[in-house]
């Protein structure tokens, strides 16, 4: 351990708390979801963790006091620090303070501080600091003992001094709370801003000035120099091969890439993983596809249909499955991304409402998707337009990805706070206070003065 400032001491959390396991929770018991006493289980903790700043104040499941006694069970104070004691929930490292008076399962463990001699937020705050895994028993699955727990190390300062280091981590905390929060908002804000550019794109708003008409009739949606035209008119619509074919044993087969619903995303292409498969060169020929096709998915998940994006040929001798449909614009009606950004975003509704439902997926005939009307500017407006939805997402991605820094940075801004805070770096020492070592001396000898059925379990 580094070294201490003046009126710190080395201790350990067997030393300064009291370490306890949770109880078995017979499934007679469980089902109440008001009661006496909360019934922790690990996922009360996870809870807590992600979504109440780690501060656990109730549980899925209550008891009654009178229940402790057929739970053999007892109850951990409020201002314990709980923790999952086995398995993956382990290795996740989240930590919670009670606000409450409660029983854990027996996945859980706590160390309850002992009262006058450490800080409940301080423990607490220390704890979330540390990675138990090195600590913990190696065996199939993972878990920790109080032994384990126990002979954690720990900077120990003057009482005093451990409430204003938490008064400081607090303060600073709110900060860096309201600083995440803004920060993911971006999220929101970035998908309802694209959102707006479209809609202000395919309503011929964003262009009207350069491209403006002199009747400037919308009652279309659209200006009526605009066209509205089925997508079966202005392009070519393909389905795929079918996996799974019976093939005669003489037949000669090429085995090439092919994309599947998984490979074709909303507005972009997973090409992570490309699966193969082997088809004659007849059918190769009719599904190989070209740089410009728009990718549409067939069938999945209702929300799903449609949805996808164009090829620029990344993978050379590429076909696709059944479920994924090749739309090939004709020259001069619409560029493959001016197509592909309006289906994705207003072709939504077009594929929900005319997809068809079966127990577990949904599907769009390619007659359906034929039919889904799109509006076509004269070339040169479409290309505009495409150039500018692409102008305004690239500079909204770039705050988005300058928002996603900041928030690692926010982060990273924690870790340093806490990294002085037990350092003694966070807070001025005052001479005034009462060294931790005489805290600490106190503690030992009450411990060792209390009768053996007395003690504290450590």
């Amino acid at each position: 351990m580094i070294e201490l400032p003046r009126g710190w001491v080395e201790s350990s959390v067997d030393e300064v708390g009291e370490i306890s396991s949770g109880f078995g929770f017979p499934d007679r018991f469980q089902g109440n979801v008001t009661g006496e006493l909360p019934f922790a289980k690990v996922r009360d903790i996870s809870q807590a963790y992600q979504r109440n700043g780690g501060i656990l104040s109730g549980a899925g499941n209550y008891v009654s006091r009178s229940d402790l006694t057929a739970l053999k069970a007892r109850t951990v104070p409020a201002g314990s620090v709980a923790f999952a004691k086995i398995g993956e929930a382990l290795k996740l490292n989240r930590r919670v303070l009670l606000d409450v008076e409660a029983v854990l399962d027996n996945n859980c463990m706590a160390v309850t501080p002992h009262q006058g001699l450490v800080e409940p937020k301080f423990l607490y705050r220390f704890l979330t600091t540390l990675d138990f895994a090195p600590f913990s028993v190696a065996t199939t699955v993972p878990s920790i003992r109080k032994g384990d727990v126990g002979s954690i190390r720990l900077p120990l300062p003057p009482l005093a001094e451990q409430k204003r280091i938490v008064a400081k981590l607090d303060a600073l905390n709110a900060k860096s709370t309201r600083a995440r929060t803004e920060l993911a908002r971006i999220e929101t804000l970035v998908s309802r801003y694209k959102q707006a550019v479209l809609s202000k794109a395919f309503s011929g708003e964003l262009t009207a000035a350069q491209f403006a008409h002199p009747d400037g009739d919308r009652s279309a949606g659209h200006p009526a120099h605009w066209k509205q035209m089925q997508l079966g008119e202005i392009a070519d619509i393909k389905s795929g091969i079918t996996l799974g074919k019976k093939r005669k044993p003489d037949e000669k087969l090429l085995e090439l890439p092919y994309l599947r619903v998984a490979n074709v995303q909303r507005g972009w292409l997973n090409l992570r993983e490309i699966k193969t498969i082997e088809v004659t060169s007849k059918e190769a020929d009719a599904l190989f596809l070209c740089e410009g096709d728009v990718l549409m998915n067939e069938g999945g998940d209702r929300d799903k249909l449609g949805r996808g994006w164009v090829w620029d040929g990344q993978i050379p001798d590429c076909i696709h499955q059944n479920h994924v449909f090749r739309v090939r614009l004709a020259s001069g009606t619409v560029p493959p991304r001016f197509l592909s950004y309006y289906a994705n975003e207003f072709g939504q509704k077009h594929f929900f409402d005319e997809g068809k439902q079966t127990t577990n997926l949904a599907s769009i005939s390619k007659s359906k998707l034929s039919a889904m009307t799109v509006p076509v500017p004269p070339f040169e407006e479409a290309i505009e337009i495409v150039r500018r939805i692409e102008s305004a997402f690239a500079k909204i991605d770039r705050l988005a990805k300058e928002a996603k820094r900041a928030l690692e940075l926010v982060g990273r801004l924690d870790e340093a706070i806490l990294a002085k805070a037990f350092r003694g770096e966070l807070v001025p020492q005052d001479e005034n206070d009462e060294p931790a070592e005489h805290l600490l001396a106190r503690i030992r000898a009450e411990r060792e003065a209390a009768p053996k059925g007395k003690r504290k379990r450590g």
